[in-house]
């Protein structure tokens, strides 16, 4: 991507945080679900960091998970400071996920998004602060991994987000 592209990368990257974000703050149904949904905006950001780390600066990571902990009314921080690690992870892992498959990058992001589910729970559990049960966790983890692949198809085919070739250089000549 030239330096345009990074920035309207960055500001792709946050119109589709925010639509993320406030899609399920709508009052469409007032009866809570019986079911666990996919983590769509952890999808996202586990694709972006993947795929293109050049474009997702941490604290644009940190200001978008930060405003979710916010308007889910979950422990302020927790939460960011776990997908700020795990984005961090898959930054520096990206270089290897280029190389290989995509099954390979699809293990990548769920192993880290279980990873990131269990660190959660267990610093919940250890401050004793209230949380749904094991197992609707469990099976959010699930979906969520299990829509990875849809994410990331999507990421690729209409956003254009996709890994960059090896060798490929930005404007300024450094290596992606």
């Amino acid at each position: 991507m030239t330096e345009m592209g990074a920035w309207s990368g960055r500001v792709l990257y946050a119109i589709l945080a925010l639509a993320l974000l406030t899609a399920p703050l709508l009052p469409l149904n007032t009866v809570p679900r019986p079911f666990a949904t996919p983590d769509i905006l952890l999808a996202v950001t586990c694709a972006w960091a993947a795929r293109r780390p050049d474009t997702l600066p941490v604290l644009l990571v940190a200001t978008v998970f930060l405003l979710a902990d916010l308007l889910f009314q979950r422990p302020p921080g927790l939460f960011t400071a776990i997908a700020v690690l795990l984005t961090e992870w898959l930054r520096r892992r990206s270089s290897l996920l280029r190389r290989g498959s995509f099954v390979g990058e699809w293990v990548a992001v769920g192993a880290g998004i279980a990873v990131a589910a269990l660190a959660n729970r267990l610093a919940l559990g250890l401050l004793l602060t209230p949380q749904a049960p094991l197992g609707l966790t469990l099976i959010q983890v699930l979906v969520t991994v299990a829509a990875y692949p849809a994410v990331a198809g999507v990421a690729h085919l209409a956003l254009g987000l996709r890994r960059p070739a090896e060798g490929e250089v930005d404007a300024r000549g450094h290596r992606l």
